[in-house]
């Protein structure tokens, strides 16, 4: 069930450019569902994303970035506060090949976290979440400041002593 105050924070935040993905916009990624350290995507089936034009069978990476959206997602929902965060590792095993024509879900759970370091696996299905195409796990860096930058590149303010 969505948190509906955590979405309206997430969709805020994805307002902003820099917290906008043009991949994702490309592929029609659309957030469905969020909540306390989870979250779900969907990317809408397009032929142009096959993978092999004679099958119509969509390609890995749609898989790969749903998944990593959703994980990603899941990692922000699991904070109070706006945090940025980077893929450090992303494994996936591909079960089954998607079904073409039909939308790909992408379910992540974080389900540890650490000072620097989130844990989250996820699921991608179509239909049935009990019937998954691909599970993954991931681990996310969370980066200083929201700057994208590691704590020792930061500068110091000597008026304020505010990491810049």
């Amino acid at each position: 069930m969505t948190d509906q105050a955590l979405m309206e924070r997430i969709i805020a935040f994805r307002a902003k450019p820099e917290n906008q993905s043009p991949h994702g916009k490309f592929l029609g990624l659309e957030i469905m569902d969020v909540d306390e350290a989870e979250a779900t995507v969907k990317i809408p089936y397009s032929k142009d994303l096959a993978g092999n034009s004679a099958t119509g069978i969509l390609h890995g990476g749609i898989v790969t970035t749903a998944l990593d959206a959703a994980s990603g997602l899941a990692v922000i929902a699991t904070f109070e506060r706006a945090i940025t965060i980077a893929t450090l590792d992303l494994r996936i095993d591909y079960l089954k090949p998607a079904t073409p024509g039909e939308v790909i879900f992408a379910y992540g759970h974080c389900y540890k976290t650490t000072r620097n370091v989130c844990f989250v696996r996820g699921l991608a299905y179509q239909k049935d979440k009990s019937d998954p195409i691909a599970n993954s796990t991931a681990t996310f860096m969370i980066t200083a400041n929201h700057t994208g930058k590691k704590d020792d590149q930061l500068r110091t303010d000597e008026a304020t002593g505010a990491k810049l």
